[in-house]
């Protein structure tokens, strides 16, 4: 949001985006008015939220060029991924599948990784395949790595830390032609760039609250033609196909399908103008800091993602908390007490002291051009600030 009454200028919309008022208008009957569980379609209220549920499903379905049925709804894109990853491999193994390779990138999502990861305890072959400085996928990469038969390969459609788009047309249709299925994280996609699963995508994983919707709510596409079947992670209820039971939160599945219908109709406005906010802090900041360096592909990356590394001895730490009225990440993991480079920035050959000097910036819809100009002209000054003299550049912070 704009920092008006002493609000800081909110530059982190790939961590979440701001709830869009139109979203909490939809949400809140659902909780002050028809507060009925949407399973208990014996009455009136639990049939008139199982409608509302249906709709939202549809509003869902409608911005990936999915069916309503094919929408799985979960608690967001961890658990879908989950339920992807670990889903697939349990009930091909489970049907007796040879196949025990599955496929997925060292730039993706912990969840990911950490899926793929645990799969070898039950047998399963992990590949990480790597990415290059600009953090893309080779399709040749994958290419040889599905000469070895493959159950499933799981590539980010936008990554969370640099903002590179990868050719999923072209990674799915080398999929398919393996035989094996073709998943995509596509949390940080939805809303940004146009998704449309008849490219060739067999799974596909949502989170609500990075399209401006609620927290707690995410969806996972299963194609019905021909199906894909997956292993539920637990048991319950059955409700969602039986693939994740336990009663839908029908206000936050209501806001999700409002903040999807809202993607679909403005999304591609959206997206020009948030590129024109992101190109024009860029121009400013880089006249108080002449040798920034952008990470990532120039241009085959979404639209308000800047992931860049400052130059000089200071510390993105340092640049953030000189700016207190700026929020922006490190694009770090904690890990116990320490602050760890990101793998990511890893993964595209930054050394670890570069790593160590960058900062994701994250534009959104929200964003005003007065925010993008008092935003770089604060990190400026940060930077400035906190540089040892010979290495800060002698313009003024005007």
């Amino acid at each position: 949001m704009s920092a008006t009454a002493n609000r800081p200028i909110y530059l982190d919309n790939h961590a979440t985006t701001p709830l869009d008022p139109r979203v909490l208008a939809a949400m809140r009957p659902w909780w002050e008015e028809n507060f009925a569980n949407p399973h208990s379609i014996e009455h009136a209220m639990g049939r008139a939220a199982e409608e509302a549920i249906e709709t939202a499903r549809a509003e869902i379905a409608a911005l990936i060029g999915a069916e309503a049925r094919e929408i799985v709804l979960t608690s967001g894109a961890t658990e879908a991924n989950n339920i992807a990853i670990k889903g697939a491999a349990r009930f091909a193994a489970g049907q007796g599948s040879e196949r025990r390779r599955i496929i997925t990138v060292a730039t993706e999502h912990k969840c990911v990784l950490e899926s793929v990861r645990d799969l070898a305890a039950e047998g399963f072959e992990p590949v990480i395949l790597p990415v290059g400085a600009d953090g893309l996928l080779d399709p040749e990469a994958l290419r040889e790595a599905l000469a070895v038969p493959t159950l499933l390969v799981s590539v980010m459609a936008v990554n969370n830390e640099i903002g590179v788009t990868q050719d999923l047309a072209t990674l799915a249709a080398l999929a398919r032609e393996a035989g094996a299925l073709f998943h995509t994280d596509a949390a940080q996609a939805s809303g940004r760039i146009p998704l449309d699963v008849g490219i060739g995508i067999d799974l596909l994983s949502l989170s609500g609250h990075k399209l401006y919707g609620p927290k707690g709510i995410g969806a996972l596409y299963v194609r019905r033609r021909p199906r894909v079947r997956l292993a539920p992670l637990f048991s319950g209820g059955g409700q969602e196909r039986g693939l994740r039971s336990g009663t839908l939160p029908a206000p936050l599945v209501v806001g999700f399908g409002t903040a999807a219908r809202i993607a679909a109709a403005e999304g591609r406005l959206d997206a020009g103008r948030i590129a024109g906010q992101r190109d024009r802090f860029l121009q400013k900041l880089r006249v108080l800091v002449p040798d920034l360096v952008v990470n990532g592909h120039a241009a085959q990356r979404v639209s308000g993602n800047l992931n860049v590394t400052f130059p000089g001895d200071t510390s993105a730490q340092a640049i953030m908390a000189a700016a207190p009225g700026v929020c922006v990440s490190t694009g770090s993991a904690c890990s116990s007490a320490a602050i760890e480079p990101s793998y990511v920035l890893r993964a595209i050959g930054l050394p670890e002291d570069a790593a160590r000097k960058t900062l994701r910036i994250g534009f959104g819809r929200f964003t005003s051009p007065a925010d993008a100009d008092r935003a770089a002209a604060m990190l400026g000054a940060a930077w400035i600030a906190t540089t040892t003299p010979h290495a800060a550049p002698l313009v003024s912070a005007e």
